[in-house]
């Protein structure tokens, strides 16, 4: 038990002076490195009391002051022992650097170029748009003026409008042409220059430079050829009448109407419906309702028989 006992004792003191051994190794090295650490950074400023001394009796020799101050030497720091701020500028110093700023500078003047392009893009936008609009009323403008031109003439005809005014065809009726019958219907009295014919209600022969086409009160009348109207008139003998030019000096008229839906300087179609029927004049009450149908050309009468197909 003694043994065991003095055997422990002795490896607790091993251990203590090994411990204390230990920790004076450590607090010695620590020592000389901080000596050696110190002695460096003492290195940046030195002062040579040598050389002030012997500037100073230099000085006092020659009469002048010397400062021992401009002695001093400053030995080079190293840069790593200089902790580098970037974000540091001098009090007085007129050179400021802000990166911040920078940065927040580039960021406005991008937000800036940004809504110039917006504004830009806009604006080329909208002169796209005008530029549109003009060109649209440039070309519905001509329209606009052809209906109001169309709506103005009928206005004018009112009660009489004109058929096919829009169209102003060449007039080309020539002597090879055939002209459309402009109602269906029998022969009451028939084309006669070279002898006379008698006329019932007259009861007396005289010449017809037309023909006398039987119908009945309110019947349609077609234009028998295209053409331009050139007189609306009445006349004693065949009543309400209309003139129009064929083309190639060829006129033709038509008597005995009532309801006209043409009017002077309007173009007809062949086949258009001009008028009606209306009761016969006193010339032909015995003959009854009936269409006056006339060809000429150059003002001298023309057997419309010849043309009609």
């Amino acid at each position: 038990m003694r043994s065991r006992r003095r055997k422990g004792l002795a490896r607790e003191r091993f251990l203590m002076v090994a411990s204390a051994v230990l920790v004076l190794g450590s607090l010695t090295a620590t020592g000389l490195w901080l000596g050696r650490d110190k002695s460096s950074q003492d290195e940046g400023y030195v002062v040579d009391l040598s050389t002030i001394e012997n500037n100073t009796a230099a000085g006092l020799a020659e009469g002048n002051g010397v400062n021992p101050a401009e002695n001093v030497t400053q030995g080079v720091v190293p840069a790593d022992d200089l902790d580098y701020d970037p974000y540091f500028q001098e009090t007085n110093s007129q050179r400021i650097e802000n990166p911040d700023q920078s940065d927040s500078d580039s960021m406005s003047d991008g937000a800036e170029s940004e809504e110039t392009k917006d504004k830009s893009a806009l604006n080329k936008d909208k002169k796209e748009e005008e530029t549109k609009e003009e060109e649209t009323k440039s070309k519905t403008q001509p329209q606009m003026e052809a209906k109001e031109q169309t709506k103005a003439d009928t206005d004018e005809g009112e009660g009489t409008p004109a058929l096919s005014t829009a169209m102003q065809p060449a007039l080309t009726f020539g002597d090879s042409d055939t002209l459309v019958w402009p109602i269906v219907g029998n022969i009451l009295v028939n084309y006669s220059m070279d002898k006379t014919v008698y006329f019932s209600t007259l009861q007396q022969y005289k010449y017809n430079p037309a023909i006398v086409i039987q119908a009945n009160v309110g019947d349609l009348i077609t234009a028998a050829s295209a053409g331009k109207v050139i007189s609306v008139f009445n006349d004693p003998q065949i009543g309400d009448a209309i003139t129009m030019e064929l083309g190639g000096g060829y006129e033709v008229t038509y008597g005995q109407l009532t309801n006209i839906l043409v009017s002077e300087g309007s173009f007809v179609a062949a086949g258009d419906v001009i008028a009606e029927v209306s009761a016969p004049t006193k010339y032909y009450s015995v003959e009854g309702p009936n269409v006056y149908f006339k060809l000429t050309k150059n003002g001298e009468p023309v057997n419309p028989m010849g043309k009609l197909s």
